[in-house]
């Protein structure tokens, strides 16, 4: 299979395909990776002979996110008047049709939090850590998040983790239903392939149409919740506490929040 970037290494076994994000050590992201992303996911949607997704990475995190040390807007949102344009690429992602599985062997911070829920499971391990940290940064969830977080831990669990933007680790991921399958971490990929591969022995037409009536709507419920949750975020980059958030860590200190 075609390498869409040097960050992305796809390859398969069998009718499984393996999209390896490869930005070592955090997998930081930004606009051009998601886009990479979805144009492999639509590349693997289009080919017969595959039937599953693995979504893995190298280094230490899963994906930490994107990266607010740099300079500039990672996210792409250059404009209050219009959907932050990197979720107009995640939403690609969410319309793909075949199953994926998502290898979580570390960190999947805020937007990366929001990268392993495009996956219809999450395997993981002790060590990783799970957080949607967006409010200790001083703006609203994105990523589809007010979406899929809720959707899979229910509106409370949710609340907990957007509110207080809390890290959690696999076991506490499993038990709330974040993460379906926690093994030791050097396992975190193999026994993500041994379930796709279990998924891609089922018959492939009726997977895909069964997964297209257990998400049916969902795009849709995803395109509405980036457009409020990028509105609400257009605003928030705008403000101190903003600016507070970011700083503090940078510096890895507590944010001194003002509500302006």
């Amino acid at each position: 299979m075609t390498e869409p970037t040097s960050d992305l290494r796809i390859s398969r076994d069998q009718h499984v395909a393996i999209v390896e994000i490869c930005r070592p050590p955090h997998n930081f992201f930004d606009m051009a990776l998601i886009r990479d992303l979805a144009i492999a996911f639509e590349a693997i949607d289009a080919d017969p002979d595959l039937r599953s997704i693995v979504l893995c990475a190298q280094g230490s995190a899963f994906c930490a996110g994107a990266n607010f040390g740099t300079r500039g807007d990672p996210t792409g949102a250059d404009s209050p008047r219009r959907v932050n344009p990197l979720y107009d690429e995640a939403l690609r992602l969410f319309a793909c049709a075949k199953p994926v599985v998502a290898a979580v062997h570390g960190p999947a911070i805020g937007g990366g939090l929001g990268l392993a829920l495009v996956a219809d499971f999450r395997i993981t391990c002790p060590e990783a850590r799970f957080s949607a940290n967006f409010n200790r940064l001083g703006f609203h969830p994105g990523f589809g998040l007010s979406v899929t977080l809720p959707r899979l831990v229910g509106v409370q669990q949710a609340a907990l983790l957007f509110f207080t933007g809390r890290r959690i680790g696999g076991e506490q991921a499993l038990a709330i239903g974040l993460a379906d399958g926690l093994v030791a971490q050097d396992q975190v990929r193999a026994e993500a392939m041994r379930l796709a591969h279990e998924i891609a022995g089922s018959a492939p037409l009726a997977v895909t149409s069964t997964r297209a009536s257990l998400r049916r709507g969902l795009v849709d419920e995803i395109r509405s919740a980036v457009a409020r949750e990028s509105l609400a975020q257009n605003r928030e980059f705008l403000s101190e506490d903003f600016k507070e958030g970011v700083a503090a860590m940078t510096a890895r200190r507590e944010p001194v929040f003002h509500g302006r």
